[in-house]
């Protein structure tokens, strides 16, 4: 496991399909230490604050691994943060990791909380209009860290897993039931019932419960 690249960026005007667009997901990968917050890293910045950033998706992480798929769809070689991701990581790809798994980068202390729930901004980025069925089609999402002990790391810091969820459900898994097992209602109940699942996505399953119930 290691970070391979450490990405930031405030928001910026852009213009899409026509129309004024703001948005933080250009993010430009830095060497230098910074700080993280339990809402974000310093120099960093999201739009759109519903969606994105806040305690439970203080950090954007992204596997290195998946750059490779990308680059053969677009046909160019792509760097890193440009998926919006804060960490460009190896190691920790969606099906090895799970929520709730603590991890240790330098003194900051991160826990991973859902995956990442990619939008049309992506479309945008990457200049590719179905980006993002494509992101929920290969799980090649990502996710993000909630900061559970504050503190300071560059892409030098070491990073290593502190502790395992023992509940088990994969970032892969929770992809799988939010964008295909939609009607499951016993694994929608296993991943809603998962401790440090972030706010906003168990109160989406629930309510998915209810509503197949009705």
């Amino acid at each position: 496991m290691e970070i391979v690249s450490v990405n930031v960026g405030l928001p910026q005007s852009i213009v899409y399909q026509g129309k004024e667009l703001v948005t933080g997901i250009y993010k430009t990968p830095v060497s230098s230490s910074l700080f993280v917050s339990k809402e974000q890293l310093e120099g960093d910045g999201q739009a759109d604050l519903e969606v994105h950033g806040g305690p439970d998706k203080a950090l954007c992480v992204y596997p290195v691994e998946h750059y490779a798929f990308w680059e053969q769809v677009l046909g160019q070689t792509l760097e890193a943060g440009t998926f919006g991701e804060n960490l460009t990581v190896r190691g920790l790809v969606e099906t090895e990791v799970c929520i709730g798994n603590t991890y240790a980068i330098g003194e900051v202390i991160v826990q991973i909380t859902q995956p990442r729930q990619p939008c049309f901004k992506l479309a945008k980025r990457l200049d590719l209009g179905n980006a993002a069925l494509q992101m929920q089609e290969t799980g090649y999402t990502g996710y993000y860290f909630r900061v559970l002990q504050e503190g300071s790391f560059s892409k030098d810091s070491k990073l290593k897993l502190i502790s395992k969820d023992e509940a088990g459900i994969t970032v892969a898994y929770a992809n799988q039931v939010k964008y295909h097992d939609k009607t499951n209602a016993e694994a929608i109940l296993r991943v809603a019932q998962t401790q440090a699942l972030s706010a906003s996505w168990k109160k989406s399953f629930l309510k998915r419960l209810v509503e197949l119930q009705a």
